[in-house]
């Protein structure tokens, strides 16, 4: 058989007799239960502590997981805006090459007709059937090639 403190504690109220000892053992209860509430305050603050601890935690590791998410997701974009400023670079150099091609290609026969003109226009003996021919020629060359662009 164990002998427990509150046995004891009966026991000396009994010795002591009355209501002395009945009052004796009431109070002892009375702290006993209230040692032991706030023993369980304690502890359900110490369980929500390590559950707040634990939800920081994951929260912590959520954040860094969505940050390196973010972070790689930028360094995508960082990559298409190169992507996209090397093709706009390319795209440029293109259209100007394109543009001097087409320039030249429309000015020589232009320099070719209008060389023909001033000379037949300018020297006598100039507007032979031979020179007429070049001038018919490169403004049907000069046709064509305005008609190949459209």
């Amino acid at each position: 058989m164990e002998i427990t403190l509150e046995a004891i504690i009966s026991l000396v109220g009994l010795f002591v007799g009355g209501g002395g000892g009945a009052f004796f053992t009431w109070r002892y209860m009375r702290k006993k239960a209230k040692a032991e509430a706030q023993q369980a305050e304690i502890d359900a603050a110490k369980d929500m502590q390590e559950l707040y601890k634990k939800m920081l935690t994951d929260a912590n590791e959520y954040l860094e997981d969505a940050r390196s998410k973010v972070d790689g997701l930028r360094q995508e974009r960082d990559h298409y805006k190169q992507d996209r400023n090397e093709l706009r670079e390319q795209l440029d150099k293109m259209q100007k090459d394109l543009i001097a091609h087409v320039s030249h290609d429309l000015r020589t026969p232009l320099t070719m007709i209008s060389g023909y003109t001033e000379a037949m226009r300018d020297l006598p003996g100039e507007a032979t059937p031979e020179n007429m021919q070049i001038v018919i020629d490169e403004t049907r060359r000069l046709t064509s090639l305005v008609n190949d662009m459209m």
